[in-house]
Protein backbone atom coordinates (compact mmCIF):
# COMPACT_ATOMS: atom_id res chain seq x y z
CA UNK A 1 0.00 0.00 0.00
CA UNK A 2 1.01 3.49 -0.53
CA UNK A 3 2.50 5.75 2.00
CA UNK A 4 1.81 8.62 0.03
CA UNK A 5 -1.94 10.39 -0.87
CA UNK A 6 -2.58 11.23 -4.26
CA UNK A 7 -2.01 15.11 -4.07
CA UNK A 8 1.46 14.01 -2.60
CA UNK A 9 2.02 12.19 -6.31
CA UNK A 10 0.76 14.95 -7.71
CA UNK A 11 3.35 17.19 -5.99
CA UNK A 12 6.11 14.86 -6.90
CA UNK A 13 5.16 14.77 -10.41
CA UNK A 14 5.49 18.78 -10.34
CA UNK A 15 9.37 18.25 -10.04
CA UNK A 16 9.73 16.46 -13.70
CA UNK A 17 10.12 18.04 -17.14
CA UNK A 18 7.22 17.67 -19.77
CA UNK A 19 9.29 14.75 -22.11
CA UNK A 20 11.19 17.01 -24.58
CA UNK A 21 11.99 19.68 -22.47
CA UNK A 22 15.49 21.41 -21.64
CA UNK A 23 16.59 24.42 -19.93
CA UNK A 24 15.60 26.10 -16.33
CA UNK A 25 15.07 23.61 -14.06
CA UNK A 26 15.38 20.47 -16.27
CA UNK A 27 17.79 18.14 -14.49
CA UNK A 28 20.24 16.70 -16.63
CA UNK A 29 19.29 13.40 -15.67
CA UNK A 30 16.16 13.65 -17.41
CA UNK A 31 17.98 15.05 -20.41
CA UNK A 32 20.11 12.03 -20.37
CA UNK A 33 16.84 9.62 -19.76
CA UNK A 34 15.09 11.20 -22.39
CA UNK A 35 18.14 11.46 -25.16
CA UNK A 36 16.90 8.77 -27.89
CA UNK A 37 13.93 10.11 -27.59
CA UNK A 38 15.14 14.05 -28.67
CA UNK A 39 16.36 12.47 -31.94
CA UNK A 40 13.11 12.16 -33.07
CA UNK A 41 11.76 14.30 -36.10
CA UNK A 42 10.98 17.96 -35.46
CA UNK A 43 7.55 16.49 -36.63
CA UNK A 44 7.12 14.26 -33.78
CA UNK A 45 8.47 16.31 -31.17
CA UNK A 46 6.19 19.26 -32.22
CA UNK A 47 3.75 16.10 -31.97
CA UNK A 48 4.59 15.23 -28.47
CA UNK A 49 4.73 18.20 -27.19
CA UNK A 50 1.23 19.34 -28.49
CA UNK A 51 -0.08 15.97 -26.80
CA UNK A 52 2.01 16.39 -23.83
CA UNK A 53 -0.27 19.49 -23.04
CA UNK A 54 -3.38 17.65 -23.88
CA UNK A 55 -2.49 15.04 -21.37
CA UNK A 56 -1.90 17.80 -18.81
CA UNK A 57 -5.57 19.19 -19.71
CA UNK A 58 -7.12 15.91 -19.00
CA UNK A 59 -5.38 14.61 -16.29
CA UNK A 60 -3.87 17.83 -14.42
CA UNK A 61 -0.44 16.36 -13.98
CA UNK A 62 2.55 16.02 -16.31
CA UNK A 63 2.77 13.24 -18.41
CA UNK A 64 5.34 10.38 -16.92
CA UNK A 65 6.89 7.63 -18.72
CA UNK A 66 9.93 5.89 -18.05
CA UNK A 67 11.92 7.16 -21.05
CA UNK A 68 15.61 5.57 -20.64
CA UNK A 69 15.94 3.84 -24.05
CA UNK A 70 13.10 4.62 -25.66
CA UNK A 71 12.29 6.51 -29.10
CA UNK A 72 10.26 9.22 -29.65
CA UNK A 73 7.64 7.50 -31.58
CA UNK A 74 7.44 4.77 -29.11
CA UNK A 75 6.89 7.53 -25.92
CA UNK A 76 4.06 9.59 -28.54
CA UNK A 77 2.63 5.99 -29.07
CA UNK A 78 2.35 5.59 -25.13
CA UNK A 79 1.22 8.61 -24.54
CA UNK A 80 -1.70 8.19 -26.75
CA UNK A 81 -2.80 5.08 -25.67
CA UNK A 82 -2.53 6.34 -22.00
CA UNK A 83 -4.76 9.38 -23.11
CA UNK A 84 -7.48 6.34 -23.69
CA UNK A 85 -7.36 5.73 -19.62
CA UNK A 86 -10.01 6.80 -17.09
CA UNK A 87 -8.20 9.70 -14.43
CA UNK A 88 -8.00 7.08 -11.88
CA UNK A 89 -6.30 4.28 -14.11
CA UNK A 90 -3.92 6.99 -15.77
CA UNK A 91 -3.18 8.21 -12.05
CA UNK A 92 -2.05 4.48 -10.81
CA UNK A 93 -0.05 3.89 -14.30
CA UNK A 94 1.67 7.70 -13.52
CA UNK A 95 2.46 6.52 -10.36
CA UNK A 96 4.08 3.40 -11.90
CA UNK A 97 6.22 5.03 -14.14
CA UNK A 98 7.65 7.88 -11.46
CA UNK A 99 8.34 4.80 -9.37
CA UNK A 100 10.64 3.16 -12.05
CA UNK A 101 12.52 6.30 -12.65
CA UNK A 102 13.19 7.01 -8.70
CA UNK A 103 14.52 3.60 -8.68
CA UNK A 104 16.68 3.65 -11.97
CA UNK A 105 17.95 7.03 -10.31
CA UNK A 106 18.67 6.39 -7.15
CA UNK A 107 20.65 2.81 -8.49
CA UNK A 108 22.68 5.11 -10.21
CA UNK A 109 23.90 7.15 -7.43
CA UNK A 110 24.26 3.83 -5.23
CA UNK A 111 26.43 2.51 -8.31
CA UNK A 112 28.19 6.23 -8.74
Amino acid sequence: MDQLTDDEWREAMKAHPRIGERGGDVPTSSEREQSRAMRASGATLATLAAENRRYEERFGHVFLIFASGRSGEEILSELRRRMKNDPAAELEEAKRELRKIALMRLRGLVTA
